[in-house]
């Protein structure tokens, strides 16, 4: 399924506002806006999907699964005012990606240096569980993007279910058909190419964090892998 007229990353915007494909996320996303959860009862929620974030030189690409529902969902930016959110900007910014730890609003004064976060699904999903047709139909989005994000060196894919999205989105899956496709372990590293570096972890859930499955040690590491690449690449 192909969207036309995504030439642009504002235009990928645009259109990933507008989209209705899928009509169950729809429905749900209008629903969790209206009955709003108790502590953000006075305020808007932006109920639509949510575009990806960041600049747009990024060499650093962060691929999560989707908005939450009543942090993306509420706010309209990828992993903001919500747990997850909390652990990703954090290290972000400890790693000279991000001008401040937390991101709390759209007009929070946040902006990415040579990072773009962005996600598989662009609507929340119930259960945090997308179907797998849903997935497909949002996919065209994260082609888009990887097609104008040029200059992409690093991938950190948040959770298997980014990480094979990522995957099938960069073309990768089919290239790695008839070998074996990168592994997805908290930590793993892959190198693709002489141009693309994977490296998987575990998502910032809640599930997660509050479990220690994820520590903030571990997660830190992920991106201090991030920044070397990155610098030995300069």
């Amino acid at each position: 399924m192909s969207a036309p007229g995504l030439a642009s990353l504002a235009a990928v915007r645009r259109t990933v506002v507008a989209c209705e494909r899928c009509p169950r996320l729809r429905r749900w996303c209008l629903a969790v806006a209206r009955h709003r959860k108790r502590a953000f009862a006075d305020q808007a929620y932006w109920g639509r999907p949510v575009p990806g974030f960041g600049d747009g030189r990024a060499r650093l690409l962060v691929v999560g699964l989707a908005p939450a529902a009543h942090g993306g969902n509420r706010t309209g930016r990828m992993f903001t005012g919500d747990a997850s959110g909390n652990w990703l900007y954090e290290a972000l910014h400890h790693h000279g990606f991000a001008n401040q730890a937390r991101s709390v609003s759209t007009g929070d004064g946040l902006a990415l240096d040579d990072c773009y976060v962005t996600a598989a699904v662009r609507c929340a999903p119930p259960a945090n569980r997308p179907s797998r047709r849903e997935a497909e139909r949002c996919r065209v989005y994260l082609e888009a993007e990887l097609r104008l994000l040029t200059r992409i060196r690093v991938v950190v894919t948040l959770g298997r279910f980014a990480h094979d999205a990522w995957l099938a989105a960069s073309g990768w899956s089919e290239r790695l058909a008839r070998g074996r496709a990168p592994r997805f372990a908290h930590g793993a590293a892959a190198r693709l190419d002489e141009r693309t570096l994977l490296i998987a972890s575990y998502h910032p859930s809640q599930r997660n964090t509050n479990t220690g499955l994820l520590s903030r040690p571990m997660f830190h590491r992920v991106f201090a892998a991030a920044r070397r690449a990155l610098d030995a690449a300069s």
